[in-house]
């Protein structure tokens, strides 16, 4: 019987788990360091990965406009705005007299069947909804006269889109309560246990969010549609000539990156609670989103996500370094530190990994690699086995 070869394994393929473990390592060794205590280094590394799955379904909406469709929106912080901000002003009661003053207030209003206890869960479907739908609306809106833009100018416009969204929440102070924080968001089933364990329940909300949006993303892009997207994005004059309208299949691909991201905007709002418009700078809701992007691998989903867990380790690991006694030249600078680090880090992975950690992989659709694997598998032993397809090395 002759035995396979052996593969060799490459360093591409083991970097992005060898990344991550870096990640997870210099997090959690930081963080046990300061407390001492492994309780608060489980709650803190249990916040950590609520945030990083937030902020991984909006890289996922990003990967779909520009890894799969070749969007370049530069404006992410339009969409996480507007889908944080639906989901507080919906889910929250109606405001009171005094520092809250904002539209909507609909949450005591969405418990239809209090024996249900709907109050738990049905306001936060509502408002999960009503973000994706709010911002998949923006975003058709928006396609109508800046798709046809060349990438550069479509980018410019983008910034331009999420700058004034921006300031209409800070000058309108009766829209969302201007610069004073918008506090006091409820969460999805916190009746559920006491304050100190909710954090494993959010957890586990984001967790599956995440995962369901992955999934819809996987199936989506290695269908007929999800090649029409690629093809556009590689060459939409070729993609014209075989009979595509190009500008629908763009449209289409940016109106559901808008939504996703609209959905992870307003997990984030039910997770930390309070949100003010200084929560989505462009640095902070946009740059952060596409490094995560680059550094993971632009057009594969499971680099999205990889990339999000990393850099926000990093992001992390620098708020972390900050509670140590640094030479005042540091201490006072670590911000800005931190925001040249992050670009030299976007530097070094174009220079060095052009296609992030997780490269795009080439798939033509679920069907054929399913055939492939059928012609790969190997004969059943006996006489009266049927042989291989003498196609099989062709397939493959």
């Amino acid at each position: 019987m002759r035995l396979p070869a052996p593969r060799r394994i490459t360093v591409a393929q083991v970097l992005p788990g060898l990344a991550a473990a870096a990640v997870t390592a210099v997090i959690l060794g930081i963080s046990f360091e300061r407390s001492g205590d492994v309780g608060a280094v489980v709650s803190f590394y249990t916040s950590f990965l609520t945030v990083a799955a937030l902020l991984a379904i909006i890289s996922l909406g990003l990967n779909i406009q520009w890894g799969y469709t070749g969007v370049f929106n530069f404006g992410v912080a339009a969409f996480f705005l507007v889908g944080a901000y639906t989901a507080a002003i919906v889910t929250k009661a109606p405001a009171t007299a005094g520092f809250e003053n904002y539209v909507g207030g609909f949450g005591e209003d969405l418990n239809v069947v209090p024996a249900l206890a709907t109050d738990q869960w049905f306001p936060f479907l509502v408002a999960l909804l009503a973000s994706a739908t709010i911002c998949g609306v923006l975003a058709f809106v928006l396609s109508i006269p800046t798709l046809r833009l060349r990438e550069d100018y479509l980018a410019i416009a983008m910034i331009g889109v999420a700058e004034l969204l921006r300031r209409i929440t800070i000058e309108e102070h009766g829209l969302v309560n201007g610069t004073r924080a918008l506090g006091g968001i409820p969460q999805p089933l916190s009746g559920l246990t006491s304050n100190a364990d909710y954090k494993y329940i959010m957890l586990a909300l984001a967790l599956a969010a995440l995962l369901l949006v992955f999934v819809a993303l996987e199936r989506g892009v290695r269908s007929p549609w999800g090649r029409v997207l690629r093809a556009l994005r590689e060459d939409e004059l070729t993609t014209a000539a075989s009979g595509k309208n190009v500008y629908a299949f763009k449209t289409q691909g940016f109106v559901l990156g808008a939504v996703i991201m609209g959905i992870g905007g307003a997990m984030f709002a039910f997770q930390s609670r309070a949100i003010s418009p200084n929560t989505f700078t462009h640095f902070f809701a946009t740059f952060l989103i596409w490094t995560m992007l680059i550094v993971g691998g632009s057009g594969n989903n499971r680099g999205a996500v990889l990339g999000a867990y990393v850099v926000w380790g990093f992001w992390q690991a620098t708020q972390l370094i900050q509670t140590y006694d640094l030479p005042s030249v540091i201490a006072l600078r670590i911000s800005f530190i931190r925001d040249l680090t992050l670009g030299a880090l976007i530097v070094i992975v174009l220079l060095l990994m052009p296609r992030g950690l997780l490269p795009e992989e080439r798939r033509v659709s679920i069907w054929a690699e399913r055939q492939v694997r059928r012609l790969r598998r190997p004969p059943r032993d006996g006489p009266d086995a049927p042989a291989a397809p003498a196609a099989a090395d062709e397939a493959a």
